[in-house]
């Protein structure tokens, strides 16, 4: 059996208002994804960042996450020769 690990790195960007994340995995061919959430302060609630931190750090995951299975799926139907129709969930 093979072990593997993949680390990624969550860069977040705040201000008063608006939360922006980025979480980056990337391979071990050096290629890069990339996703980004973003989350922003209703102006009439107390400031907390960590909510904010929290919210925009789940979508920039979420949105890596679709990205990955976006692309094991056209991968799989690269080398399985079955178009655009494969999702990936057969592996």
């Amino acid at each position: 059996m093979t072990e593997k690990h993949w680390n990624i790195e969550v860069n977040v960007v705040e201000d008063e208002v608006n939360t922006t994340a980025q979480a980056i995995l990337t391979m071990p061919t050096g290629e890069e994804h990339i996703g980004i959430g973003n989350a922003r302060r209703n102006p009439s609630d107390r400031p907390v960042a960590v909510i904010g931190d929290e919210l925009a750090v789940g979508r920039a995951l979420a949105d890596l996450s679709g990205r990955l299975l976006g692309q094991g799926a056209r991968d799989v139907a690269r080398v399985s020769g079955h178009g655009s129709e494969a999702t990936g969930r057969g592996w």
